[in-house]
C-alpha cells in the first residue's frame, strides 16, 4: 500500500505541487493539508514544502509557526512521524522549535538560484536512509534566507549527535560549517535548504533528488506498517 504523504499548504506556499508530483512518481500517494486545518488527517509523513508562507513579512516562517496545523504538525513529529521541511518548510520547522538554529539573510545579501553539491553526512535520518555517507548530489537551491545559524552549544550537539544530514561542497550562503540540513535528537525531523523534488530527472539537470525522496518515503512505509 502506498504511503500517504501530506503536503501543508500555507498562503504563498509555492513548491507543493512539485513535492507532490516527486512524491507520486516515486509510487507515493500525496494530499494537500491546508493550513487552517488542526488535523493531519491519516497520512504516514508530512512535507512543510518551499515558498513565502505569509509573504515572509516578518521573518520566514515566523507567523506560518502559529497556523492551527503546526500544532498537530509537533504532535506528530512527538510520536515519531517523519517529517521534511523543505527551503521555507525549514524555516518553519525552526520556528516551530521542531529544528534548532535559524535561518538568516545569505552572505552578501544576494537571491540565490543554482545547483549545488551536497554530500551526505549520514543515513541516520528519514531523509538519507537510502543515501550513501560520502556521496555528493546536485541539487537545486532558490533562497535569499538559507544562511543556517545557530550557536556554538547547538553546533556541538549537531556535529557530536550526527545530526548534520547533507553539507555544502562548496558553501553558496554562509551556512555556519557547510551545513545544508539536520535533524532532530529522535532524527525522524529533517530541514533543508535546497530542492530535491526539482532534481528528479537528469532531463531536468539532475535526479539526484530520488535518493533523498525514496528515503522518505521507506521511512513513511515504515510508520503506515506500525499497528494504529
Amino acid at each position: 500500500m502506498a504511503p500517504r504523504i501530506g503536503v501543508v499548504l500555507f498562503p504563498g506556499s509555492n513548491c507543493e505541487h512539485d513535492v507532490m508530483e516527486a512524491v507520486r512518481a516515486l509510487g507515493g500517494d500525496a494530499e494537500i493539508l491546508w493550513h487552517g486545518d488542526a488535523s493531519l488527517g491519516q497520512v504516514d509523513a508530512v512535507v512543510v514544502p518551499g515558498g513565502f508562507a505569509h509573504g515572509d513579512y516578518l521573518r520566514p516562517g515566523a507567523i506560518a509557526r502559529f497556523s492551527p496545523v503546526m500544532g498537530a504538525v509537533v504532535d506528530f513529529a512527538a510520536n515519531g512521524g517523519p517529517v521534511l521541511g523543505i527551503c521555507n518548510g525549514f524555516q518553519v520547522l525552526t520556528e516551530a522549535g521542531l529544528l534548532p538554529g535559524a535561518l538568516q539573510k545569505n552572505r552578501g545579501l544576494k537571491f540565490l538560484c543554482t545547483t549545488v553539491g551536497l554530500r551526505v553526512e549520514t543515513t541516520a535520518s528519514v531523509l538519507t536512509n537510502q543515501a550513501t555517507v560520502g556521496d555528493v548530489l546536485r541539487v537545486p537551491i532558490n533562497h535569499f534566507e538559507g544562511n543556517y545559524t545557530c550557536s556554538p552549544e547547538v553546533l556541538e550537539e549537531l556535529r557530536s549527535g550526527d545530526r548534520v544530514v547533507l553539507r555544502y561542497v562548496e558553501n553558496p550562503n554562509g551556512s555556519v560549517d557547510d551545513i545544508a540540513g539536520i535533524t532532530n535528537e529522535g532524527r525522524n525531523v529533517v530541514g533543508l535548504m535546497p530542492h530535491p523534488e526539482r532534481a528528479m530527472s537528469d532531463l531536468l539537470g539532475s535526479a539526484d533528488g530520488v535518493p533523498l525522496l525514496e528515503s522518505f518515503l521507506s521511512s513513511a512505509s515504515e510508520r503506515a506498517a506500525q499497528p494504529a
